[in-house]
C-alpha cells in the first residue's frame, strides 16, 4: 500500500517533503499534482523506478519522458539550446508547457528519445512540485499519470488505480488532467507539437 501524504499547497510540510525525498533517494516511483494533472515520478538516475513507470503505464522504450526541473538555472546541464530558445523559455516559463530540447551527455540514455537525442523539459507553476524539487535538489523524472480505463481527477481515483503500484501518493485533492502544450526546439524552428493547457500566443512560428 503506497504511503498518502497530504502536502499542503501553499504551505508544504518539510516533514512531508523529507519524506517524499528520502522515498526517491530509496529508489521509489511517486505520484504527485502538476498544473496539468497528476504524474508519475522518479529520481533522475533511478533506472528500477524508470522501469516500473513503464510497466505501470506499459510505456515502449520510444516513449518521451520528461524531467521537471524547478527553474531555469541548470537547464544547460541537460538540454543544448541557443539564446533566443532560451528566451522564450524565461518567458513563458513556469507553466503547462512541456519543451523538447536536444539532451546533452549529462542525461541518461535511457531517458533521450532512441533516435533523435532528445528529452522533455518542463518548470510546472505547481507549489507542491516547486516544494519537492527544492528538497531533492535535481529534477524528477517524469510522465504523465495516464493510464487505460481511468480517469484521474481526484486523489481517490488515483490511490483506486495504484495503492499497491507506487511507494508514495500525494493528496492534492482534485487536480484534472489538462495536457501541456508541446513545443519542439530541436530543430531549427519552433514547432507546436500539441496545444494544450498553455497559452501560445507568445510564440512565433
Amino acid at each position: 500500500m503506497a504511503k498518502l501524504l497530504e502536502i499542503h499547497a501553499q504551505n508544504p510540510q518539510n516533514r512531508l517533503l523529507k519524506q517524499v525525498v528520502d522515498e526517491l533517494n530509496a529508489g521509489g516511483v511517486i505520484v504527485y499534482p502538476t498544473d496539468s494533472g497528476y504524474a508519475l515520478g522518479t529520481a533522475m538516475g533511478n533506472k528500477e523506478g524508470l522501469a516500473r513507470i513503464r510497466r505501470i503505464r506499459n510505456l515502449s522504450k520510444r516513449h518521451d519522458f520528461t524531467l521537471m526541473m524547478r527553474d531555469l538555472s541548470h537547464i544547460g546541464e541537460y538540454a543544448k539550446l541557443d539564446n533566443n530558445a532560451f528566451r522564450l523559455l524565461k518567458k513563458i516559463l513556469p507553466g503547462a508547457y512541456t519543451f523538447i530540447l536536444a539532451g546533452t551527455r549529462d542525461v541518461p540514455k535511457r531517458l533521450l528519445h532512441p533516435k533523435k537525442k532528445t528529452i522533455g523539459l518542463r518548470i510546472s507553476a505547481h507549489s507542491v512540485v516547486q516544494a519537492i524539487l527544492e528538497a531533492l535538489n535535481e529534477p524528477l523524472m517524469s510522465v504523465s499519470l495516464i493510464l487505460k480505463g481511468h480517469k484521474f481527477y481526484h486523489i481517490n481515483d488515483v490511490r483506486e488505480a495504484l495503492d499497491s503500484q507506487v511507494d508514495v501518493i500525494i493528496d492534492d485533492g482534485y487536480c484534472p488532467p489538462e495536457p501541456t502544450t508541446v513545443i519542439d526546439l530541436s530543430g531549427d524552428s519552433v514547432e507546436i507539437i500539441r496545444q494544450g493547457a498553455g497559452d501560445t500566443s507568445l510564440i512565433s512560428v
